[in-house]
């Protein structure tokens, strides 16, 4: 296993995100530009670089609240795999983690995972990811539920809205979500008006990504998504965990496929991030 010293490992400031957004794409991932930027300014980018200041690897620690932070973007270009340079950098990023009293989260990739395993990570629940075109079927919501577009007003009630059930803080990323792609941006409210779910979503490289998608109910968060994916064209990704069947049922009649999954780990306990009940849809593995 290389070590960071002699990896030469280097902070990735947001002013390097044109520069480093190639390794995501030599990898086939579907962040863009807006993604880097918000990510290497709401987290800390560490990475290596070559004699001529190419960037060859990339890793990224997103805090998530004071007791729990986000491990992801871990690439390593081709000419640089294979000598313990992905290792070492997700190592320092567990050592920022670990100084900083948090708990570390991460999905791994089928690949990733027998890597995360004997460093302590523990699965959580495994994660599909389904491609889709078009939203073919729209689902209406429930009795005393009206699903309406996101307002800016909604920002602090979404945030309080999102904790207790995700385990997670992050009011920055659900504004910037909200506000970078508002015509994704749904909320679900019960006849006194409070909120009983929401979905977001972000346009990539080569697809649209839907989520988070946070509710009380499957049959709520059904209605958001296809409300979210009717808003504008696909195609689509979306990243669901495996408990939830209608809502893969539903993907599977839009003709949804899912090449892939991950599985949610984390290194160390972190209270109800282990309960996927009401996280309908991700974030995406770089945004937790």
């Amino acid at each position: 296993m290389a070590s960071t010293d002699a990896l030469d490992v280097r902070p990735i400031a947001p002013a390097d995100s044109e520069a480093v957004w190639p390794l995501s794409i030599e990898a086939g991932w579907n962040q863009n530009l807006a993604d880097w930027r918000f990510m290497l300014g709401a987290g800390r980018g560490f990475g290596c670089v070559a004699p001529d200041g190419t960037w060859q690897a990339s890793s990224l620690v997103l805090p998530l609240g004071r007791n729990l932070a986000w491990i992801s973007m871990v690439l390593v270009t081709q000419a640089r795999r294979r000598g313990g340079v992905g290792t070492g950098l997700l190592k320092r990023c567990i050592d920022e983690v670990r100084q900083a009293g948090a708990v570390a989260g991460l999905d791994a990739t089928e690949q990733g995972r027998p890597i995360y395993l004997p460093l302590g990570f523990r699965d959580l629940y495994p994660i599909a990811r389904w491609h889709f075109d078009a939203a073919t079927e729209a689902v209406a919501p429930p009795a005393g539920v009206t699903v309406r577009p996101f307002a800016v007003a909604d920002l602090p009630r979404l945030a309080l809205y999102d904790r207790p059930l995700t385990g997670m803080e992050r009011p920055s990323i659900l504004a910037h979500l909200a506000l970078r792609r508002p015509e994704r941006a749904w909320i679900a409210e019960d006849a006194a008006g409070k909120i009983v779910g929401y979905a977001l979503g972000r346009e990539g490289r080569t697809a649209t990504s839907l989520g988070p998608v946070v509710a009380d109910r499957e049959d709520i968060a059904l209605a958001l998504v296809s409300r979210a994916a009717a808003a504008a064209p696909g195609p689509f990704i979306i990243d669901v965990p495996g408990v939830h069947a209608a809502l893969r049922s539903w993907l599977e009649r839009q003709g949804a496929v899912s090449p892939r999954g991950y599985m949610r780990m984390t290194l160390g306990e972190a209270k109800r991030l282990d309960d996927p009940t009401h996280v309908f849809a991700l974030a995406g593995p770089e945004l937790g």
